[in-house]
């Protein structure tokens, strides 16, 4: 059931996305116009390019996944990530559309109320999602932008004793991946730019690299 809810999301998502190209006045699919001022309004062909981004986010929210426990506190978390990388087709000067993975993993050490009693949490988290980025009027050196993404998260849990044995069983997380992000790109050259962004979802900050082909 969960599965089909996330697939029905993503989905719209993209019928959304599709429904913008299609009402916007001065946008096309394909090979998008738009067009100067002056005599006989001249048209400006929009190029359309394939970017690939790759980042690295903080904190690692999937630590969020693990669970709490009666009598336990937590302390001593350890993360890494998660890092992602994106393949993306811009299709108009304002949207694209692509694919964006994630990988991190963290650690949280749980301790006893009154007691040397304590064992480790551990979560390891792939995610994929569709990536719909809207770019914002900007300059060729800045360009601010809404990044929305929707997918499927798969992640192993383990919560383990110092000498290995299993504290507890492993809970289920949720099969659904997002993040909701405002950022912006700072050109570097024609072909590669910074990125920076904030917002919510397997991070709340995000900075990387943007490739543009």
């Amino acid at each position: 059931m969960k599965k089909a809810v996330i697939i029905s999301l993503i989905l719209l998502c993209g019928f959304y996305s599709d429904a913008q190209v299609w009402m916007g006045s001065t946008i096309r699919i394909g090979a998008p116009r738009t067009y100067r001022r002056g005599p006989g309004r001249e048209p400006v062909k929009y190029n359309p390019s394939v970017d690939f981004s790759i980042g690295y986010g903080f904190p690692n929210l999937d630590k969020n996944l693990l669970s709490d426990f009666y009598g336990y506190y937590r302390s001593n978390a350890s993360q890494t990530g998660p890092v992602s990388g994106s393949i993306d087709y811009q299709y108009s000067k304002y949207n694209s559309i692509g694919i964006l993975a994630t990988y991190g993993k963290a650690s949280v050490l749980y301790n006893s109320y009154g007691t040397a009693s304590s064992f480790t949490g551990n979560i390891e988290s792939w995610s994929v999602m569709l990536n719909l980025i809207n770019y914002m009027p900007g300059t060729d050196k800045v360009n601010p932008y809404l990044r929305t993404a929707i997918g499927i998260n798969s992640a192993t849990i383990n919560y383990l004793y110092n000498d290995g044995t299993h504290a507890f069983g492993s809970n289920s997380p949720s099969d659904l991946a997002y993040q909701v992000s405002l950022g912006a790109k700072f050109g570097l050259s024609k072909k590669s730019s910074f990125f920076i962004e904030a917002g919510y979802g397997k991070y709340i900050l995000q900075g990387g690299l943007s490739f543009k082909f």
